[in-house]
């Protein structure tokens, strides 16, 4: 896939990346109290829900929410990684005025497609597909996001990525120790 262009992190967007990583630190003992078993959990939606106010996970699948979730926790807690979400569930309304929109922009529905799909296949409609943002996020989320079934679909699209669960599960454990006694 192509790679998204390189932009050097911004001084502002570092701090913000710090002041959320801290926040969830801080917010680690309040939700450790409402939830011991998803303490970091809660503490890094909490922080990213501060960090991205206007994100809106209602209308995925419970699936591919779970995922995004653990995704972004990962992402936050092991590297300091912000994700956020731009887009996720679109009503089939909304999908289609966005596709009638880039048609009349683009000349042709053949055209509009390579920007977007009408309702009946786009996968923000079936609840499964997630535009993300930074680009920095993006990029976690394509080097590890394959550990969650997130997958990066178009060269074209570098925030965008859909939930496949079923398209590459992680070897387990005792599968790579196999793999490595078989040599």
């Amino acid at each position: 896939m192509n790679e998204p262009r390189t932009i050097p992190l911004r001084p502002r967007d570092r701090l913000f990346a710090v002041v959320t990583v801290v926040l969830a630190v801080f917010l680690l003992p309040v939700a450790f109290i409402c939830n011991p078993c998803r303490a970091r959990e809660l503490a890094c939606c909490w922080a990213l829900g501060l960090r991205f106010p206007a994100e809106e996970l209602t209308g995925l699948t419970d699936d591919a929410r779970a995922a995004f979730t653990a995704a972004r926790t990962e992402a936050l807690w092991r590297h300091g990684q912000l994700i956020g979400l731009t887009s996720g569930y679109r009503d089939p309304c909304l999908q289609q005025r966005l596709f009638d929109e880039e048609v009349r922009r683009a000349g042709s529905p053949a055209a509009a497609r390579i920007h977007v799909l009408p309702p009946a296949e786009s996968r923000h409609v079936k609840g499964s597909a997630l535009d993300v943002r930074p680009l920095e996020g993006a990029r976690w989320l394509e080097e590890h996001g394959a550990r969650y079934g997130l997958y990066r679909i178009y060269d074209n699209e570098w925030w965008h990525f859909e939930h496949h669960p079923d398209v590459g599960v992680p070897p387990t454990t005792q599968e790579i120790r196999n793999a490595l006694h078989a040599r």
